[in-house]
């Protein structure tokens, strides 16, 4: 918001002179805003195009930005209130079958309208407009101007010319689609899909008038190839889509605009100034359109650019404090734009979902509309969705039971395997009866144990537990033991893995991966590469006779779990340990029938399953955990993960468990909110097999959402359980739920209820006298 006394007086940056390169919304906003701010500035906006020259129809525009151009720019904000279309619900269509859901809140006006208003408001302030002009370029402009704003869009050329200080990122993504138009309002935001000859394909629309609407229509790029579109004129594409999508038009036909077939590209900045020239809007960071924010998030740019320069002492901590103040914001918006384009990339993998699911997956898909946000927006859409799912009244999904082979879990919850290092020669003690046993009586459905190593020389650390001995068995008995006596209904579950190459480091507070100052213990490994170059050792390739004895561990040790008594036995093949390294190409450089491509690479984990499968009593489950991508250049893919996971079912694994990444020490994630889950999803949705998400999930909204979508039959949580070992109970009493998917041990039912506070509200008066 710009501050009200900066408006009435001076500028404190010294900002005179100012030139805007780009025409569209957030530069001629910001002029606007900043000649408002001070009249006495030289403004000046270049613009290679003509006044009513641009692309695309129809603009969207959340509540939260109207306010703020409401407080900084009422005439702007009252022009556009008069020309906004709101309408609340959206409809989407599949299979002939229309889901309508409401309470979602939409404004949307023409984007010729939106610059019309724009422009006017600039001319009345006396900002100079050079249409029809292409800008100087930025290093001349920022030599004879105290500012520069570069708001010349995707293919910005002042971010090209400084890229070296900018460092932009430009990842150009797998869909085709095309901005249409249609002479007529749609009713509501519509999603339709079309299952062709060659593909999926779908349509977005909107209305932004009261006489014409915004269809934009995307394919992945092979259908659109499949189907003729890349050898066809502009005109002819648009009479087809307008035949393939003619329900959804009503027969109407589309009229297009300066249109094209575009891929979407992410545009990403290290930095989005150089020098006194900032970029602004699409020039500095781009979110598909798929979730409607390129002008929203260009418009609050301009907003939080002025208000900074106003609220500075000088321009460099102005422009500082501008990033400072959008990146967070931008980059929570790309992570939730990114979510969303990914979904509909992969939108083939859901079309037989049954509809209200599908039609829940696709509202959700970004993650910013959860299963307890859409709830409120429209309550009986959800309910039908959990009635559908399975919920009983008043039964939250994650509290809906799952069966695997013999074992019915009550929950959806999983305490994740988690490290903890604390073990003394492989024996779990009392901390991990502490640890487990608390998670256990926390009311999730499944608790699993950490890595549990096969032998001696297969420990991460000298804290890893294993289950190698007769006494670790023991020790690990009496903790099952303590599970199912002291939690009835919750399942434990043990991860048999072997480090591999990782091995032989610190505890983790000592020195994550760091290799130990004394008694280091040989390592094997798929092949002999360290793990970090010149910091851990190098491993030994195993050869035929070690990779019999590896086998042979994993089976003595799934045989010893069987007799403590453990509910599932999952194999750890994830995380660049022994199995996760056969697995990667980063990691397997063999040349045998081990090594190569991915049927050879997964030849050893296979037998090692297999061997282990034949010694696990049939009714009791087994999963695998798998790194669905190594987050590395050449390392494994997601198409890679879906082909693993096959080849793991197909050999009677019942669930897979997907993590990612911690193959490769530069790894890159990209971290953020369940993160991780679009792995699972994509696994689950192609093979039609159980999957448990893991990544960041970190509330039960987050567990609802996921599984009433159908990317996840089960959620496994890590750090949550750390902050609350009670986590489950306290969701299902957040929830109002006090059924049998979490009971509370007879012990705590007391404080099944949240605990009184004292008062914070003051009495409010009875009697107020003149």
């Amino acid at each position: 918001m710009v501050p009200e006394a900066a408006a009435a007086g001076a500028t404190r940056t010294g900002v005179k002179r100012i030139a805007v390169i780009g025409g569209g919304p957030g530069g001629l906003y910001a002029a606007a805003l900043l000649k408002r701010l001070d009249p006495d500035r030289e403004i000046t906006v270049w613009e290679r195009n003509a006044p009513e020259d641009t692309f695309g129809f129809g603009v969207v525009l959340s509540d939260e930005t109207l306010g703020g151009i409401e407080h900084a720019d009422p005439v702007v904000y009252r022009a556009l209130r008069d020309a906004f279309v709101r309408w609340d619900d959206i409809d989407i269509v599949h299979r002939g079958v229309t889901q309508a859901s409401g309470g979602h809140g939409f404004a949307a006006l023409g984007r010729r309208r939106l610059l019309r208003i724009l422009r006017e408001r600039c001319q009345s302030l006396g900002v100079h407009l050079r249409f029809r002009t292409e800008a100087p370029p930025a290093a001349e402009l920022a030599a004879t101007h105290d500012l520069v704003i570069a708001a010349d869009g995707v293919h910005s050329l002042t971010r090209a010319a400084h890229a070296d200080t900018f460092g932009p990122r430009l990842t150009t993504h797998r869909c085709r689609y095309i901005w249409l138009a249609a002479d007529f309002a749609l009713d509501a935001f519509r999603f339709e899909t079309a299952e062709t000859a060659y593909g999926v394909m779908q349509l977005h629309g909107y209305p932004y008038s009261a006489d014409a609407s915004t269809v934009i229509v995307e394919m992945r790029e092979e259908v659109w190839r499949a189907a003729g579109f890349d050898s066809c004129t502009v005109e002819h594409s648009t009479l087809r889509c307008a035949k393939i999508f003619t329900e959804a038009l009503g027969g109407r036909t589309l009229r297009s605009n300066n249109s094209s077939w575009l891929t979407f590209r992410t545009v990403v900045n290290a930095h989005w100034s150089h020098g006194n020239t900032v970029l602004i809007g699409d020039a500095a960071h781009t979110a598909h359109f798929s979730i409607g924010s390129g002008t929203k998030l260009a418009v609050e740019d301009a907003l939080a650019l002025a208000a900074c320069i106003e609220e500075q002492p000088d321009l460099p901590q102005a422009l500082s404090a501008y990033e400072a103040e959008r990146r967070p914001v931008v980059e929570s918006t790309q992570r939730a734009a990114a979510a969303s384009l990914r979904w509909f990339e992969e939108l083939g993998t859901y079309v037989d979902q049954p509809p209200r699911q599908f039609a829940f997956n696709l509202l959700t898909r970004s993650r910013r509309v959860t299963h307890d946000n859409l709830r409120l927006r429209d309550a009986s859409f959800t309910a039908a969705v959990e009635e559908e799912f399975g919920c009983a009244p008043g039964v939250p999904p994650m509290f809906t039971p799952l069966r695997l082979r013999g074992l019915e879990l009550r929950n959806r919850v999983v305490v994740s395997p988690m490290d903890m290092y604390s073990a003394a020669d492989g024996v779990p003690g009392d901390f991990h009866l502490v640890h487990l046993g608390a998670r256990a009586l926390g009311g999730a459905g499944l608790v699993m144990t950490e890595m549990v190593c096969v032998s001696a020389e297969g420990r991460i650390t000298p804290g890893c537990t294993g289950l190698y001995t007769p006494e670790q068995a023991a020790a690990w008995t009496r903790i099952t033991d303590f599970v199912h006596a002291g939690a009835p209904g919750t399942a434990i579950g043990v991860q048999l893995g072997h480090s591999g190459r990782k091995g032989s480091t610190r505890l983790m507070w000592e020195g994550i991966d760091q290799p130990l100052d004394h008694g280091n213990w040989p390592l094997a490994a798929a092949s002999p590469i360290p793990y970090a170059d010149g910091v851990n050792q190098v491993p030994h390739a195993l050869d035929r006779a070690g990779l019999d004895t590896v086998r042979e561990q994993f089976v003595s040790a799934a045989r010893r779990a069987d007799r403590c008594g453990f509910d599932l036995l999952e194999l750890h093949c994830a995380h660049g340990y022994l199995l996760s390294g056969f697995l990667s190409p980063l990691t397997n450089h063999r040349t045998d029938e081990y090594g190569g491509p991915l049927r050879n690479r997964l030849r050893f984990p296979l037998e090692v399953f297999d061997a282990v499968r034949a010694v696990w009593p049939d009714d009791r489950p087994m999963t695998v955990r798998i790194s669905a991508t190594d987050w590395a250049e050449g390392g494994t893919t997601a198409e890679d993960a879906v082909e693993t996971a096959r080849a793991f079912v197909a050999h009677g694994a019942d669930a897979i468990d997907v993590s990612t990444g911690q193959v490769v020490p530069d790894e890159r994630p990209e971290y953020g909110r369940s993160y991780q889950t679009p792995y699972a999803d994509r696994i689950r949705n192609t093979l039609c097999v159980p999957v448990i998400a893991v990544g960041a999930i970190s509330s039960w909204d987050d567990v609802n959402s996921l599984l009433l979508a159908g990317r996840a039959d089960l959620c496994a949580l890590a750090r949550p359980h750390l902050y609350d070992p009670h986590w489950t109970l306290h969701a299902a009493a957040e929830q109002g739920y006090g059924g049998p998917g979490a009971p509370w041990p007879l012990p705590y039912r007391a404080g099944s209820r949240t605990p009184p506070t004292g008062r914070t509200d003051a009495p409010k008066p009875r009697l107020t006298l003149g």
